[in-house]
């Protein structure tokens, strides 16, 4: 089944709301549009109730089946800042707190860690650090989860037969053993959303000690501490990505290794290479590449890209959506 059409049967029905606090970008209302005329999910606006419905209605859209909170006006609005003062734990005042939820990402974040929506898309005028620093101060990341991860979903093929996960690749810029670890396990849940059985490899410019450097050592140690905390996870490395991809190559230069030449989930060094990496997959291999889906996070908050377009948005709603039924 088309990846996109089994996340779909998994989220209809559920009713699930999506926190956007774009809503005046036309990129955010056709997705929220077609999201909501598809049955998924209930849209969340953020904005002056009346200008957001006129806005709705300019574009032809029914307001009808959206949500939209002002937060000028809500009623909810005391209770979110006395709950944004205790999470911040002293650091703000409630003088502060009301500036800050004033903040559309802010207030969205709220949104979703008081269970009034179950995820929230942003980015596509707002910078990555603007979606990100609400979600790391507010929701906070998972138990025994130290750290935030961007992954992309590597899509290519009839009925998207070939797909892959490649992380981190929008986050952490020089990532030490421990976030990478916590990087592989968490791509390995992703992984797990998609339907794929995780075959996780540690990639580097060494195969198996072929190369001596402290980065090597750095994947070797985040490598044996994965297999260390989480003896389920099928992981290896560090593997060079030819020996984690090819077979032939892995019986080459990996052949004791149950993870080369069959790895479908891949942990980079550093965002650099994983930057790169994703970007000559997408436009040189034609693969399609969505995301980036952040990853260890107590709740959903994706962040797009400011270069997105309507389609981008319907994608990632959905996966945020699906991320929230975990």
């Amino acid at each position: 089944m088309e990846l996109f059409e089994s996340l779909k049967q998994k989220i209809s029905g559920k009713d699930l709301k999506i926190v956007f606090p774009e809503g005046t970008d036309t990129r955010i209302l056709g997705a929220a549009n077609r999201l909501n005329a598809d049955g998924l999910i209930t849209p969340v606006f953020i904005g002056n109730v009346k200008e957001v419905t006129e806005t709705l209605i300019s574009r032809g859209i029914n307001p009808e089946g959206f949500e939209i909170y002002d937060p000028e006006n809500c009623g909810r609005f005391e209770t979110m800042t006395e709950t944004f003062v205790e999470r911040r734990k002293g650091k703000v005042t409630e003088e502060q707190a009301k500036e800050i939820l004033k903040d559309p990402n802010y207030f969205g974040t709220m949104l979703v860690y008081m269970g009034i929506a179950d995820g929230m898309v942003s980015g596509a005028i707002h910078s990555t650090a603007d979606t990100v620093r609400p979600a790391l101060q507010i929701i906070k990341t998972k138990p025994g989860v130290k750290s935030v991860s961007g992954a992309f979903i590597m899509v290519r093929g009839r009925d998207d037969n070939e797909k892959y996960i490649f992380g981190d690749c929008a986050i952490n810029i020089k990532p030490d053993a421990p976030t990478l670890a916590d990087i592989a396990v968490a791509s390995a849940e992703t992984a797990r959303l998609f339907d794929i059985d995780p075959k996780i490899a540690m990639l580097s410019f060494s195969t198996k000690g072929s190369g001596k450097s402290e980065d090597v050592d750095k994947v070797v140690e985040a490598t044996t501490l994965v297999k260390e905390g989480h003896p389920e996870v099928e992981i290896d490395g560090e593997l060079q990505f030819d020996a984690a991809f090819v077979p032939a190559v892995a019986r080459q230069k990996a052949p004791d290794s149950e993870v080369a030449g069959r790895a479908n989930v891949f942990i980079f060094p550093d965002i650099q290479s994983g930057n790169i990496g994703y970007k000559i997959a997408q436009r040189l291999g034609n693969f399609e590449a969505i995301g980036p889906i952040l990853q260890g996070l107590n709740a959903p908050v994706s962040d797009l890209s400011r270069g997105c377009n309507e389609e981008d948005v319907y994608k990632l709603a959905i996966i945020t959506a699906a991320q929230a039924l975990k």
